[in-house]
């Protein structure tokens, strides 16, 4: 059973940095199985199909930026906005240990929601809940006047969300971090009103 379940994770851990590199499109089902040394039976047994594999690499990407968001967002020795900035300092930083690859969710998003119904909604469930819990931060902001007393957290939340994926496009297309510092940059400065 842990033989199993150890074929499964190197699947979806291999599947994450092979479709951030080649998109799901471009992603060959036999170079997958050469790179991690499994047998064609072993894949069918976990996921019916590539489709079935693509969507619990999402669910394994998940896993990690709500590791992430737990760790950021639950340092409570820091003020709410830092929380929340330092979330997307550390996955600028992860993008660059990638190359700039940019976000999985952003990537599949793009190349699938126009053909794929289930993609589109399962990468806006997971932007949703992204934002939802970076909202829940920006309450706090807002609660101790970090942020103006109208300011609308699940908006901004959501308004960050959007920001950041166009940011990692560009990051991406350029090769840099520069994009998203500079959106960074910008974003908190406006969101708290300087």
């Amino acid at each position: 059973m842990e033989q199993t379940h150890a074929t499964k994770q190197g699947l979806l851990d291999a599947g994450i940095a092979m479709l951030l590199k080649h998109s799901y499109h471009n992603l060959g089902l036999q170079a997958l199985l050469e790179q991690t040394g499994t047998p064609k039976g072993s894949f069918y047994h976990h996921f019916r199909d590539k489709e079935d594999f693509a969507l619990q690499v999402i669910d394994e990407y998940m896993k990690h930026v709500h590791a992430g968001l737990d760790a950021c967002l639950g340092d409570e020795t820091r003020p709410p906005l830092a929380r929340v900035r330092r979330f997307f300092e550390q996955t600028r930083q992860s993008y660059r240990r990638e190359g700039y690859l940019g976000c999985l969710l952003g990537g599949l998003g793009q190349e699938l929601s126009g053909v794929s119904e289930v993609f589109r909604r399962k990468v806006e469930q997971c932007f949703s809940e992204i934002a939802r819990r970076i909202a829940g931060t920006l309450e706090e902001a807002r609660k101790k006047g970090d942020l103006p007393g109208d300011s609308d957290p699940r908006q901004l939340a959501s308004v960050l969300v959007d920001c950041w994926e166009g940011a990692a496009l560009r990051s991406r297309l350029k090769g840099s971090p520069a994009p998203l510092g500079a959106m960074l940059d910008f974003y908190f400065r406006a969101a708290a009103g300087r």
